[in-house]
């Protein structure tokens, strides 16, 4: 399903087509480069510009004997050529080849993830906006609090979002860099101009410094970028569940014509794509542990980092593609309970004004202690007696000693909560 969803975007970044193609970018232009310096005869270069060329099948078949995939890649390509591939990969190492490829796919997976991240963004503003003043219960530690509006918990995501944009916008930057600086990073067999020539026309800066590899903190900065983006989206998920418990239910996943929730419960619906989403954030985060155990190589390299990172750099890419595409979804169709939330609301019995019940008294030169223990003697008999919190206030002899009837009514007003709800959006940047 994941496969079938993002192969023709995220996953083509990561087929073996691509990541070939990628390869013979960096041997041509590093041949461009040595003709440049006059390594490589013109009429060879020529040959190579015109033949360089392979076939994904004969790779295979080549590499199941060979045992090491450039070697099978540069034979395939070298049939094609002829003699002009004997200039192919001169001083070069493998992984100059592998890691300069490497950084341009994880920049375009980057871009694909940055475009849902824009577009996840526009959704929650939209729903910001639209629910700017819909008014809803606070919640601390799953109990009651005061009053907030759905606005302002989509307000909170924006920002978030926000500075997931940024920091991958920074992780794009760290993993831009490539190498063509030979099998140990000395340029001992190569000229330090090849490198800056591939680089410059991949849209890489060169590494300042590397050994026989792109030092691999670089790769894990992205992947916790990654991991950190979809811990973000199991928090908004995981919100989304909660809110449509049976016994909250203020908003819900659309539930499509002719879709199940239980094989055996024909009343459920359940919020099954807040629960995807929230269990593959599990898989990248994973994956990100993965990616820091790469940092620490023996000497100038060895051999631990590649076969993880062929496993988890495509997958967490693509499972975060995915898991943005199908939360974009949600988002967009989500159905808000206005009316259920107004009902929660009012659940406690207009509890949720205690606080201003006793900074009232507070201002009326009680001390705080004595009005938080007058105002908490009066909500705990509130919520054991089901009476409304107003009325007992109104009753109390302390507290109407020094409040007014009047007062108090003001005291219970839900726009109080409601007027600097503009501001906190200004500052978002949601207009």
């Amino acid at each position: 399903m994941i496969e079938r969803y993002t192969l023709p975007e995220m996953g083509r970044i990561w087929a073996p087509e691509n990541k070939f193609r990628k390869w013979l970018e960096v041997e041509v232009y590093a041949c461009e480069a040595q003709a440049q310096l006059g390594n490589i005869p013109p009429e060879a270069l020529k040959q190579i510009r015109e033949r360089a060329d392979f076939d994904v099948q004969r790779i295979d078949e080549i590499e199941s004997v060979t045992r090491h995939d450039v070697i099978a890649f540069l034979t395939a390509v070298a049939e094609k050529v002829g003699d002009a591939s004997k200039y192919i990969h001169m001083g070069m190492t493998s992984s100059d080849v592998l890691d300069t490829a490497l950084a341009v796919q994880m920049r375009e997976a980057a871009d694909i993830i940055m475009a849902k991240l824009q577009r996840l963004r526009e959704v929650l503003v939209r729903q910001a906006r639209d629910h700017k003043l819909t008014l809803m219960v606070g919640r601390t530690h799953g109990i009651h609090a005061e009053p907030v509006t759905f606005g302002l918990k989509m307000a909170l995501w924006v920002a978030e979002v926000d500075r997931c944009i940024r920091r991958l916008e920074q992780a794009k930057e760290v993993i831009s860099v490539g190498k063509i600086s030979g099998a140990v990073g000395t340029f001992a067999n190569i000229d330090p101009r090849v490198e800056e020539y591939v680089c410059a026309k991949l849209g890489l800066k060169p590494a300042p410094v590397s050994t026989q590899i792109i030092q691999r903190d670089r790769h894990a900065d992205y992947m916790t970028t990654l991991a950190l983006i979809a811990s973000s989206l199991d928090k908004f998920a995981t919100e989304i569940r909660n809110l449509q418990r049976t016994d909250i239910l203020e908003a819900e996943e659309m539930f499509a014509k002719g879709q199940k929730g239980s094989s055996a419960m024909p009343h459920k619906k359940n919020p099954l794509t807040a629960e995807r989403v929230a269990g593959l954030a599990r898989v990248v985060r994973g994956n990100a542990l993965a990616a820091m155990e790469d940092v620490a190589l023996w000497h100038e390299r060895d051999l631990t980092h590649s076969s993880v990172e062929r496993v988890i750099i495509p997958d967490s890419t693509i499972l975060l593609d995915y898991m943005l595409a199908k939360f974009i979804d949600v988002m967009d169709n989500l159905l808000v309970y206005p009316e259920h939330m107004r009902e929660n609301l009012d659940t406690t019995l207009g509890l949720v004004f205690s606080q201003r019940v006793m900074l009232a008294l507070v201002e009326k030169g009680i001390l705080r202690e004595t009005a938080y223990a007058w105002v908490q003697r009066n909500a705990l008999h509130a919520w054991r007696a089901r009476i409304p919190f107003k009325e007992l206030v109104l009753k109390d002899q302390e507290v109407m000693g020094y409040l007014t009837p009047v007062e108090v009514e003001d005291l219970f007003d839900y726009n109080y909560h409601l007027k600097h709800v503009d501001y906190i959006f200004k500052r978002v940047g949601i207009e």
